[in-house]
């Protein structure tokens, strides 16, 4: 069908080309993009209760040159859960094991997303999945 489609719009093909290019990987794969994503996470001071506080940041550190935003950054987090309210377009616990980050939506090269939870232990905190989307001029 492709060719017919070609054959008969020659912007058919050209179409077909720009799509397969929007939608690849910034490094070519996600699991390489996956690597772009940082996370660190610190103790804070504890609330009035005496629970501890800690402060996650979630950084997307992509320096190609073409740059690329990072979406629908899953995150290994165990039964997490806080003591204190955590904006859930900012990081929320949709399941055992998977969090996800930044409502799903793009973080773009260099930005840093942060928030603060509140436990009686730190939780592991690591990069499970996301998707690569290239920067289109």
């Amino acid at each position: 069908m492709a060719s017919t489609l070609s054959t008969r719009c020659p912007w058919g093909l050209l179409l077909m080309v720009v799509i397969a290019f929007a939608t690849r990987s910034c490094n070519g794969e996600d699991d390489k993009c996956k690597r772009d994503i940082q996370i660190s996470q610190s103790a804070s001071e504890p609330l009035p209760s005496g629970i501890p506080t800690y402060t996650v940041e979630i950084s997307n550190t992509c320096v190609s040159r073409s740059g690329c935003s990072i979406s629908n950054i899953h995150v290994t987090c165990g039964p997490f859960s806080s003591a204190t309210l955590i904006n859930p377009n900012i990081f929320k616990r949709i399941a055992y094991n998977n969090c996800l980050v930044n409502g799903g939506h793009p973080l773009l090269p260099g930005n840093t997303i942060s928030f603060k939870y509140a436990n009686s232990f730190s939780y592991r905190l690591t990069v499970s999945s996301v998707r690569c989307n290239p920067l289109l001029p």
